[in-house]
């Protein structure tokens, strides 16, 4: 008998980060409901329906409207064909004005806080994503501040969404026995305007002590890594901040463990994952006190103003000359995320299936 549970898998990617790590994590807990994924490639143990390919982010642009057509056009066919009782989609994607019922997960509003000029993502959040989400059973999302800007935008009200934390892969970021201190701040993260790499840069130049170095790592952007080396280089910076470009996650928690501290200024989050990561492995954080940022830090890392780069500085002076705040927030930060975890994303994330079955 097929499973009355269906996930879309129409976007997930080889090498999974993201939303596709999202899905993933997700799997083990939501195969109790032993559902059948519809991706194009199979993915073991799991029972998968196989689809068209070159649907997900690593064809580009044409590939997320290849996705949208296949969502409107087949989904609904293949979910009558499996006389499906419910689809789970972790993207706010669905089909309109079908007989399928749905659950999707939306993880952020930032296109309509920090919009893209000719961003296609401008019309998808404005007109789709809306009408995904009034025809949807229900709504999960990352965060209360995730929650709020979904009843602020598009006046869903607010018992149809189910803010449901993220968790993190606690077999690679965990704390070393010999904690070390690199004497070096680290920002995670892509160059987009609303990560604020820009005011960290200016906030790191107000550092007297010369020994400590910026790390930025993340993959370049043509349109905003070029002004943000040249800032540094206009800040006598030049030898001090280094853009290390994209590094694996096998290779990511040696290097937060060696930082100083985690300093991640966002001016907006769905969650904000490199903060849990950071304190998994013992790492004091320093990050925005606004959007979804305080929900996942609570009071284990210091929150600045990630407009003050006053504010920025200060938090990195205090933390790079006083050693016994830097192991208290270790002590803090470890602590605080062991309240997160994928196993319970999973089962909160089931519980709410559950009750649409």
């Amino acid at each position: 008998m097929l499973p009355p549970v269906l996930i879309n898998g129409s976007f997930l990617i080889p090498q999974p980060t993201g939303i596709s790590a999202y899905t993933l994590n997700l799997l083990p807990s939501l195969s109790s409901l032993k559902p059948t994924l519809l991706t194009s490639q199979p993915i073991p143990p799991y029972h998968c329906y196989q689809i068209r390919d070159r649907l997900n982010p690593d064809y580009g642009t044409i590939a997320h409207f290849r996705r949208l057509l296949w969502t409107q056009q087949q989904l609904p066919k293949i979910y009558q064909r499996l006389k499906a009782q419910l689809l789970f989609s972790p993207i706010p994607e669905a089909p309109l004005y079908s007989q399928c019922r749905y659950i999707v997960t939306v993880h952020d509003l930032i296109p309509l806080r920090y919009p893209k000029r000719f961003s296609p993502l401008i019309p998808y959040f404005r007109f789709y994503v809306p009408q995904v989400l009034h025809q949807a059973q229900h709504i999960i999302c990352n965060s209360q501040a995730t929650a709020d800007d979904i009843i602020h935008f598009w006046q869903i009200p607010a018992h149809k969404i189910t803010p449901i934390p993220l968790g993190y892969n606690q077999t690679l970021f965990y704390p070393s026995s010999q904690q070390r201190d690199g004497q070096y701040f680290l920002h995670i993260g892509r160059p987009d305007p609303h990560k604020n790499v820009g005011r960290l840069i200016d906030a790191f130049a107000q550092i007297p002590d010369t020994n400590y170095q910026l790390w930025l790592i993340g993959p370049p952007d043509s349109r905003y890594t070029p002004k943000l080396q040249q800032k540094a280089t206009e800040l006598g910076l030049r030898d001090r901040v280094h853009f290390l470009n994209y590094i694996s996650h096998s290779q990511l928690p040696e290097i937060i463990r060696g930082a100083t501290a985690l300093v991640f200024p966002s001016l907006w989050e769905g969650f904000g994952l490199p903060v849990l990561e950071a304190m998994g492995c013992g790492t004091p954080v320093i990050t925005s006190n606004c959007a979804s940022l305080p929900e996942v830090a609570g009071d284990a890392a210091i929150l600045v103003n990630p407009t003050n780069t006053e504010e920025m500085a200060n938090a990195m002076i205090t933390l790079a000359n006083n050693s016994d705040l830097r192991q208290k927030l270790r002590e803090w930060g470890l602590k605080r995320a062991s309240q997160f975890s994928w196993e319970k994303t999973g089962s909160a994330t089931v519980k709410i299936l559950k009750q649409f079955l």
